[in-house]
């Protein structure tokens, strides 16, 4: 039990990557890990698209920048992407893929990947864009973005955890 939750308190944020690649071993493990994730009713309505494709990461970097108004990348060079969409007919759409995406973070942490949320995925796939890409994909245009995980390893120092508010947590 305490590996478990020293790993979830250990897990940071990492927005400066090196170049290397994750391995597609440990990129399966971490994938695999994150379908076990719960989801509304036992539903399994996310679907998982993991860009190791320069050229197509590239591509959802712009995406997602042009959504914040911007041309930097939102993913800090990290050389995996892990998009987390969900079928938007579910009521619990958000819910399943944010569950999905704390696995991946995890998981990505218990073998040793760093990782860090990034937003904005409804709003690139909600785009005339973003349904070319599910089409081209071979997915549903049902499918609504929850996020993605930027994958890879640290450059420089990994971030210290900011330290916890005083009212986070209320008993009554």
């Amino acid at each position: 039990m305490m590996e478990i939750i020293e790993l979830m308190k250990q897990r940071r944020s990492v927005r400066s990557y090196t170049d290397e690649a994750v391995s597609d071993e440990v990129l399966d493990t971490i994938l695999e890990t994150a379908t076990y994730a719960p989801t509304g009713g036992g539903k399994q309505s996310p679907v998982i698209v993991a860009v190791k494709d320069r050229e197509t990461r590239d591509l959802i970097s712009r995406l997602n920048a042009k959504v914040m108004g911007g041309d930097t990348d939102p993913f800090y060079g990290a050389p995996v992407i892990v998009i987390v969409l969900a079928d938007g007919t579910r009521g619990s759409y958000v819910e399943d893929g944010s569950g999905v995406l704390n696995y991946i973070m995890l998981a990505a942490k218990a073998c040793g990947v760093d990782s860090v949320w990034v937003a904005r995925e409804k709003e690139m796939f909600d785009s005339e864009e973003g349904k070319a890409l599910l089409k081209k994909w071979g997915l549903p245009d049902s499918l609504r973005g929850v996020g993605a995980a930027a994958l890879g390893y640290h450059a420089g120092e990994e971030p210290e955890a900011a330290p916890r508010k005083e009212d986070y947590i209320i008993k009554i």
